[in-house]
């Protein structure tokens, strides 16, 4: 994959998004990752030979990884859709399938709900889709601290103890992969809209063909029984939590290719 930096302004705020991409004769994959986390959460499917003919589009969202925004507390969710609108356009990407995993599921849907017409399919994996869902996000709520660099301190603490896999890998990289400033717009608008909206009237509403993939651990999840009545298919990545690309991504790179051949039938 070739990497590269991407200029814009979006809502009147410098944006300097880190990019990876890679060219190909199928319809383009569009990758965007969860919060304290980077681009090369996708980088492996560049070696998959199920992805092999397929353009592959990651970048770092704006406050994580090697991008960069003006003001550091600009990225919120709509921001960030803001982002994936600017970016899509900038990189000539005008039809293409939609993934996102996590603050990227949600940032992913309500993009697709804004621009049916440009989301050829919607692979959600354990994207926020109900309250329940900021368990991590709620944190900033019910966990003040006296700065965001003890804000993510204490985070870290909580996340890596949690007896679920990939928490304490997740937890224990954040230092590298998102600056402390971003922790407070991000999950304070992710709690807002979780809280809010009809995330799942939303999924349901989608024409384009979808999949919602979790981790085993999470197999509590009140909602998971009535995707597949929404016409939502539903892939369960075994031995994986909220982090299947940590845990068992062989699985759940196999589940996306699957999933993108059928709906390309």
């Amino acid at each position: 994959m070739k990497s590269g930096r991407v200029n814009l302004t979006v809502d009147g705020h410098a944006v300097e998004l880190s990019v990876l991409r890679r060219q190909g004769s199928g319809s383009p994959l569009v990758c965007l990752h969860g919060f304290g986390s980077t681009k090369e959460d996708y980088a492996d499917l560049a070696m998959r030979p199920d992805f092999a003919d397929r353009e592959l589009v990651f970048w770092d969202m704006p406050g994580c990884g090697a991008s960069h925004v003006g003001d550091p507390e600009a990225p919120t969710i709509p921001f960030l859709i803001s982002v994936v609108e600017a970016a899509c356009d900038a990189l000539d990407l005008d039809r293409f399938h939609l993934s996102g995993h996590s603050m990227g599921g949600l940032t992913g849907l309500l993009f697709a709900q804004a621009h049916r017409d440009r989301v050829l399919s919607f692979i959600d994996i354990e994207g926020n889709l109900a309250p329940e869902d900021c368990f991590l996000s709620r944190q900033i709520v019910d966990y003040p601290a006296a700065s965001p660099e003890a804000f993510m301190s204490a985070f870290m603490d909580r996340v890596s103890g949690r007896a679920e896999y990939g928490s304490a890998l997740y937890a224990r990289a954040l230092p590298l992969k998102v600056r402390p400033s971003t922790f407070r717009p991000v999950f304070t608008s992710m709690v807002d809209l979780s809280d809010t909206l009809d995330l799942l009237a939303i999924m349901a509403d989608l024409s384009c063909p979808r999949i919602f993939l979790y981790g085993e651990q999470n197999r509590h999840l009140s909602y998971l029984s009535r995707l597949p009545d929404l016409g939502v298919q539903v892939v369960e990545i075994p031995e994986a939590g909220h982090f299947p690309m940590y845990s068992n991504p062989p699985v759940l790179w196999s589940a996306i290719a699957s999933f993108l051949q059928e709906a390309e039938t």
